[in-house]
């Protein structure tokens, strides 16, 4: 679709905290920095912001980590990378093709061999690695990697295709051994069950964790990353077995979507965080316009947003678009 066929939409509430970054995750580290990556629209690299407030990301200093290979793995479409702290140690998870075969999306993770993630040393640690009696993990189409803890158990949800027939995605759930070693077999979290999940392709995917009132919140994205993307999400009791597909309940309906007068077309692949005085965020990207420059992923305009977190009677989390300051 060509530029002048875009008629974008400016609203008090779609005022991006930054332009053109998609698959947004901001970590708030104990040191009381705020540390911000994404996807770059060229998907050739990883990236790395901070600043000691939310706001201040928007014009913070930005630093390239690590830079796509040239052939074979790791050599195309560079996606979703999360940093996290683990163990002492930094980590990234990150998705990536091969070179010559840009769809050969598969999860690997880098590691910082200094304390400080922007001057410190990136090594590659590999692929992500599956349990040793696990025979299916990460051997199709896989991505979006994220790691939480619960109770003293580390866990990685991430999102896979199934390699027959439609290739939905679905989300997978393992308990993890070290931070590039899954412990478990994965167990499946969740597959696109409703419509709003099957719009253009059945997927779920994007997974992000919430904790709080003792429950963990698994937000996702699903359908097409066209307006139709929107976001889902998950809940189980902290204390439940969450390695059982019986302790997870699922949203019928998306917890945020499309909103044409606000300006937010779809809205996806979010992250949490919290603010300098401490209330739950959510971080997410969204276009300002319903139809798509180019392709899906030739479109660079998927722009990186914050809204603040409501919380309803039964003490589930409410996602409500909010004027930007």
């Amino acid at each position: 679709m060509a530029n002048e066929q875009i008629k974008i939409s400016e609203t008090d509430y779609n005022k991006p905290l930054i332009e053109q970054r998609a698959d947004p995750y901001i970590y708030k580290h104990t040191d009381g920095w705020y540390y911000f990556t994404a996807s770059v629209p060229a998907f050739d690299r990883i990236i790395l912001r901070r600043a000691k407030t939310i706001a201040g990301l928007a014009s913070a200093e930005e630093y390239t980590l690590w830079k796509k290979h040239e052939t074979g793995i790791m050599g195309n479409n560079v996606w979703a990378p999360e940093i996290h702290f683990l163990d002492g140690k930094w980590y990234i998870y990150f998705a990536a093709g091969e070179a010559e075969n840009q769809w050969k999306i598969r999860p690997y993770v880098l590691e910082c061999k200094g304390d400080d993630p922007v001057t410190g040393e990136w090594i590659e640690k590999g692929k992500m690695q599956r349990a040793d009696e696990d025979e299916f993990s990460f051997e199709d189409f896989s991505l979006d990697g994220t790691v939480f803890e619960s109770k003293g158990r580390r866990y990685y949800i991430w999102a896979e295709k199934v390699g027959v027939g439609k290739q939905i995605s679905n989300l997978y759930i393992a308990e993890m051994e070290n931070p590039c070693k899954l412990k478990t077999v994965q167990v499946l979290l969740s597959t696109p069950d409703y419509d709003w999940e099957r719009n253009g392709y059945w997927v779920n995917e994007g997974p992000a964790v919430l904790k709080k009132n003792g429950r963990i919140f698994v937000t996702f994205s699903a359908s097409a990353t066209d307006a139709s993307y929107c976001i889902g999400m998950l809940w189980a009791n902290e204390d439940d077995d969450l390695l059982d597909p019986r302790s997870w309940n699922k949203s019928r309906y998306p917890v945020l979507k499309t909103d044409e007068e606000k300006g937010f077309f779809g809205p996806g692949h979010n992250s949490f965080t919290v603010s300098e005085t401490g209330k739950e965020l959510m971080v997410f990207h969204a276009r300002q316009y319903p139809g798509l420059i180019g392709s899906a992923l030739g479109d660079p305009n998927r722009h990186t947003y914050i809204l603040e977190i409501k919380w309803n009677d039964d003490g589930t989390p409410r996602f409500e678009y909010m004027k930007q300051k």
